[in-house]
């Protein structure tokens, strides 16, 4: 049996995501990478560590979709309703507000297979939303 390594930091995360995905952006409380995907496409994946209300920290992953003027409200806030993981939130990408699939991790629910299984759950799901929105195109 496999042992699954725990991350219980934003270090151990950064650490586990450089053996396996090459850092684009590499900063204190900031990490992002390209997920590779099916096709020759690529999913850009942000992730931050983020202190809550109580202290607490937890690790936001989030990946871009679409700019905001490209999804109704409607529609992202009906996605929201079905989805199980991962959110829609608006954020500004180069000076354009953008559509990010989001999911917030408290550190102690996340090891390192579930960390590498909601990299591409979220990077593939975020993918086959930009592709609908865009035609299949692969803008982000």
């Amino acid at each position: 049996m496999p042992v699954t390594v725990n991350v219980q930091n934003f270090e151990d995360i950064r650490s586990h995501l450089a053996t396996r995905h090459a850092l684009r952006q590499n900063q204190p409380f900031m990490i992002s990478l390209d997920l590779q995907l099916p096709e020759g496409r690529i999913q850009s994946i942000f992730f931050a560590d983020l202190e809550t209300e109580d202290d607490r920290r937890v690790l936001r992953i989030s990946t871009p979709v679409a700019p905001l003027k490209q999804l109704p409200a409607e529609k992202c806030l009906r996605f929201n309703w079905a989805q199980r993981s991962g959110f829609l939130a608006v954020d500004d990408m180069d000076g354009m507000a953008f559509v990010h699939l989001c999911e917030n991790r408290s550190y102690s629910t996340l090891n390192a297979r579930e960390l590498d299984r909601l990299v591409n759950e979220l990077g593939s799901l975020a993918d086959g939303l930009e592709s609908i929105v865009s035609r299949g195109a692969d803008r982000v």
